[in-house]
């Protein structure tokens, strides 16, 4: 009696409910983000003054965090060395126009210390981010 007991309560809810769809499975859903690779501007050579860079580096930490608080990035981060790839972010935008436009508020970018690549990037809704 006990082992039928444990059994019952082991069992999904689609094994008791009475009526219940049999193997149920949740919906599997892709969601478009867009992934950009930043990488070394034009003129990333030409800004040598360490107060400019570190002013550069200031208003581009700024601007993430502010595009972060619109919830429109969700991942960014650098590379570790110092290759021509110098780090990603993932936005969660509408279009491609929409992720360019944020694109130009940030100051490496608009200085040509930084540049990028826009890519439409899938993944299951739900397993990754929101």
């Amino acid at each position: 009696m006990l082992l039928a007991l444990l059994c019952l309560a082991w069992a999904s809810p689609a094994q008791t409910t009475a009526g219940a769809a049999k193997d149920q499975k949740p919906k599997y859903e892709m969601k478009q983000y867009w992934f950009v690779m930043l990488v070394k501007g034009k003129d990333r050579d030409k800004i040598t003054d360490t107060a400019r860079i570190n002013q550069l580096q200031a208003g581009h930490m700024a601007n993430m965090q502010r595009m972060a608080d619109m919830g429109k990035l969700i991942v960014a981060g650098p590379f570790g060395d110092d290759g021509h790839w110098r780090g990603i972010f993932i936005f969660d935008a509408a279009s491609r126009e929409e992720v360019e436009a944020l694109l130009k508020t940030d100051p490496a970018i608009s200085a040509g210390r930084l540049d990028y690549e826009i890519h439409p990037w899938w993944t299951a809704k739900g397993t990754v981010f929101k």
